[in-house]
């Protein structure tokens, strides 16, 4: 059986990593913020997909932003299932907000999430992953992180996506010895579940599905694709690599 937690498995990336992995020998502990009625609602039809699919589910719900929320996450997840095999961190969000109007608070709340989060998860989780080469981390960042135009700056994403990253890298070397790995995926502009657009309106988003030379949104499905490569054991060889799921934006 494998034990896998995932960030943001309510929506999006996450959810569509889970339903992917969700199998008879998985064992899934699937965390989303639940800041509201219809996150929680979602995060509990990606738990009954999952379920209804053989895999063993749990879920949780809280701020990863407050220290101790991912250590909690982690010691929930042993107690339900035992030792961690794999972490995929996909929870984040989008800040559009540019240089000079971007507070303080918004700035260090991006890292709390994104950066800060996946440290105090994957620091806590890190006797389980070096037990075997069978150990997976994979954290999502942004394109926002290697693309800057005059129209499209994330300050706040992108500088937490950055350190994500670098963090990711440090890691990689740290598990090397037991042959575990962790390695980040790159997502360009991605469809949104319905409803939901992120820091931009329905009009940015269809400009947005014409940026990249494939003229077209990623399908969470697509970037869930390549996440599943990465914790598969065909991707053994493969640690510290940003691997772009992109449609080639940041080519251009």
């Amino acid at each position: 059986m494998r034990v896998s937690i995932i960030t943001g498995g309510g929506s999006g990336i996450g959810a569509a990593v889970a339903r992917r992995l969700a199998a008879p020998d998985e064992c899934l502990m699937l965390h989303g913020q639940g800041a509201d009625t219809a996150g929680l609602t979602r995060l509990k039809a990606a738990v009954a997909d999952c379920q209804h699919a053989g895999a063993k589910v749990v879920w949780s719900a809280g701020d990863l932003a407050k220290a101790g929320t991912a250590s909690e996450l982690v010691s929930a997840t042993r107690a339900a299932f035992g030792s961690i095999d794999t972490i995929v961190h996909a929870a984040g969000f989008a800040d559009r907000r540019d240089f000079v109007r971007l507070p303080r608070a918004a700035l260090e709340r991006s890292f709390a999430v994104i950066a800060a989060a996946f440290h105090e998860l994957a620091a806590a989780a890190l006797p389980d992953l070096t037990r075997g080469p069978q150990g997976r981390v994979v954290a999502v960042s942004s394109f926002v992180a290697h693309r800057f135009t005059p129209d499209s700056t994330y300050p706040a994403s992108a500088a937490a996506k950055a350190a994500l990253e670098a963090l990711v890298r440090c890691l990689a070397i740290e598990l090397a010895s037991s042959g575990a790995t962790a390695n980040v995926v790159m997502p360009g502009y991605t469809r949104k579940d319905a409803g939901l657009f992120g820091a931009l309106d329905e009009n940015s988003w269809q400009l947005a599905a014409r940026a990249n030379p494939l003229a077209r949104l990623a399908e969470p499905d697509e970037i869930a694709a390549a996440v599943v490569f990465l914790l598969s054991p065909e991707a053994g060889h493969v640690t510290g690599a940003l691997l772009p799921v992109d449609g080639g934006l940041t080519i251009l």
